[in-house]
């Protein structure tokens, strides 16, 4: 059976994944968490694009899209690797919300 990922497993893919590629407009390595009871790991290279943004604070360059070269995302559990349904796509529509 196939592991339906939740909204609040992909909000926490892509604040780890921004994180992880600060200020960079490519990236290329491996996420490793843990989550609602599952090992994750996603495996990626990704263009990343950005768009300025005119806070109070000064200008901030946010990113707007990441488009992959590859992509794997794995999750596991006691009993093993488990099969889902991660799409990227899902991900990147985080980024416009």
């Amino acid at each position: 059976m196939i592991l339906s990922l939740s909204s609040q497993l992909y909000g926490e893919v892509l604040t780890r994944l921004t994180e992880r590629i600060g200020e960079r407009t490519y990236f290329s390595g491996t996420l490793d968490f843990e989550s609602e009871g599952l090992f994750c790991r996603l495996v990626v290279s990704c263009f990343v694009y950005r768009r300025t943004i005119t806070m109070p604070e000064g200008p901030t360059a946010a990113i707007t899209d990441l488009v992959p070269v590859w992509w794997e995302f794995h999750t596991a559990d006691d009993s093993g690797e488990r099969l889902n349904d991660f799409s990227f796509s899902e991900l990147r529509a985080l980024l416009r919300v």
